[in-house]
């Protein structure tokens, strides 16, 4: 006689996830936002389910991260455990104060007494949401667009459940190596603070509109503060009315490639919202906060640190976005307007046109610095406030080493760095004159992702510098110059960090002479 079937193990039924008060816009059955910070309002995650059969369940706190080859990169942030019976049950999560500010997903394992276990966990952005996320809030701040002329006006959307915030508009740049107090205190005020109510405003985001009056073209930051302590900003940019009307330099800020590594997640499925989180995931909102209190992961890394320098050796510059230079009708306006464009941080994607614009302005004799790695790498397409990834730039025939002079060649992840090795410093003695570097003469410490020439590379690149075999034997970065028979004059730095080693005279003093060489109509 064939014995009876065992039970299956324990389910949950009907799980849902509040946060005991009132919903903010966007919450659901498994999405509720909290703030923990102390007031009694939105404090704790409240995870409500049916049990179908006595069990042991356990709750994970998970913060997911990027994934690598198929591989998630998620941890547990805090967890429980509890020995439950039959029928309703609940289970907190109270964060802490000092949680991060984003979403995480409570992954819930169930085990009955003979060790059989149910999971209910969010897969991956593809994948069905099957456990609760809950949204850790803190002040949420974007603008609407990521640039402005003075005089007008800018929107900016501001989602946290504060009471009162008390709002400033902040230059940065007074700091040339920058810390995480700097950007979070620092900067140069533009205007006194201006204190809101926003009782009003506590369930769902509201607009705030502010006009930068004659503010010169730069990067400015709005600062927003809570009587708690919560502390938020927003960049933007102030753009020239007119091009090229204070400076004939323009310095573009990678804003693209800012919001590329944005891992918000705006859909609550516990996964930022990024093709850099998941091959799934095929386009970005530019118009998402920022993580980690609204500044960009990319900008700390080495514009501001470009931007310090700047400030402090007295370049005259006017300021774009990705968006300024896509709004352009040709490269012959950007042409008209600049004897120098430079892209001090990693300008990873960029339109069709925007390509077409810096391609235009080369071949039109205009001079470009590229200080970072990686520039011109994919092709993404702008449709209203998204930005949608398409291929490689190589492999529509247009490999970016034609434009940059080098390209992407392969990445350490940072384990690995290296020195330059001098070896063009007698084919171009202008860019190393008063640094005390010569042939042979090494400097600085620099990886992470690395370029070098490729065949679509100018036949007349000239290699001024190299990190040697920095991925391998015969894998070197390489930094780069060449002019064109038009007078344009290209240099290209090959690594992703080295504006961040502006701080090294060495360095500064290299930089300078090549902005001066690259600057000279």
């Amino acid at each position: 006689m064939i014995g009876a079937l065992p039970p299956p193990p324990p389910a949950l039924v009907s799980v849902s996830v509040t946060n005991g008060s009132t919903p903010f816009a966007g919450d659901g059955r498994l999405l509720t936002t909290v703030s923990p910070n102390g007031d009694g309002f939105r404090d704790r995650a409240i995870v409500h389910f049916r049990l179908t059969a006595p069990a042991r369940v356990r709750m994970d706190a998970v913060r997911t991260d990027t994934t690598r080859g198929g591989r998630s990169s998620a941890h547990v942030v805090w967890s429980m455990r509890a020995n439950l019976g039959a029928g309703p049950q609940l289970l907190v999560w109270k964060p802490a104060r000092s949680t991060p500010a984003r979403t995480y997903i409570l992954r819930l394992t169930v085990t009955d007494p003979r060790g059989r276990k149910r999971v209910y966990s969010n897969p991956g952005p593809s994948g069905p949401v099957k456990a609760p996320v809950v949204r850790v809030q803190a002040i949420d701040a974007a603008f609407l667009g990521s640039s402005y002329a003075p005089g007008a006006t800018a929107e900016v959307s501001i989602a946290t459940d504060a009471s009162s915030l008390r709002l400033q508009v902040f230059s940065y740049g007074n700091q040339l190596k920058p810390t995480q107090r700097d950007l979070r205190s620092g900067g140069h005020a533009m205007t006194a603070p201006v204190q809101l109510d926003w009782r009003g405003h506590r369930n769902a985001p509201s607009t705030v509109r502010l006009t930068p009056a004659d503010w010169p073209s730069g990067l400015y930051f709005l600062r927003l503060t809570a009587a708690d302590g919560r502390i938020g900003y927003a960049p933007f940019v102030v753009h020239p009315s007119v091009l090229g009307a204070s400076a004939r330099v323009a310095v573009v800020l990678s804003t693209n490639t800012w919001q590329a590594y944005n891992f918000r997640d705006s859909n609550g499925d516990g996964w930022g919202d990024s093709w850099y989180v998941s091959n799934a995931v095929h386009s970005v909102d530019t118009t998402r906060s920022f993580l980690d209190f609204g500044v960009p992961l990319r900008y700390g890394d080495w514009d501001l640190t470009f931007i310090g320098w700047a400030a402090q050796t007295a370049k005259r510059v006017e300021f774009l976005t990705d968006a300024d230079l896509d709004s352009l009708a040709s490269g012959d306006a950007l042409a008209r307007a600049y004897d120098l464009v430079v892209f001090p941080g990693h300008e990873a994607y960029t339109t069709a046109h925007e390509y077409d614009v810096v391609v235009r302005y080369r071949d039109l004799g205009g001079n470009l610095l590229f200080l970072s790695a990686n520039n011109f790498f994919s092709k993404v397409a702008r449709s209203g406030t998204r930005l949608m990834r398409a291929k490689l730039w190589r492999n529509l025939g247009r490999a970016e080493a034609g434009l940059v002079g080098v390209q992407y060649a392969g990445s350490s992840r940072g384990a690995k760095q290296l020195p330059y090795t001098v070896v063009g410093a007698s084919a171009a003695p202008w860019a190393f004159a008063g640094t005390g570097l010569t042939d042979g003469a090494t400097f600085g410490s620099y990886g992470i992702e690395i370029d070098a020439r490729a065949p679509s590379s100018p036949p007349n690149t000239v290699v001024l510098a190299r990190v040697p075999d920095l991925l391998g034997r015969g894998h070197s970065a390489e930094m780069t110059y060449y002019e064109t028979p038009a007078g344009a004059k290209v240099f290209a730095a090959g690594t992703l960090d080295f504006a961040a080693s502006l701080d090294n005279p060495v360095v500064s003093r290299l930089v300078d002479n090549v902005w001066t060489h690259l600057a000279s109509p």
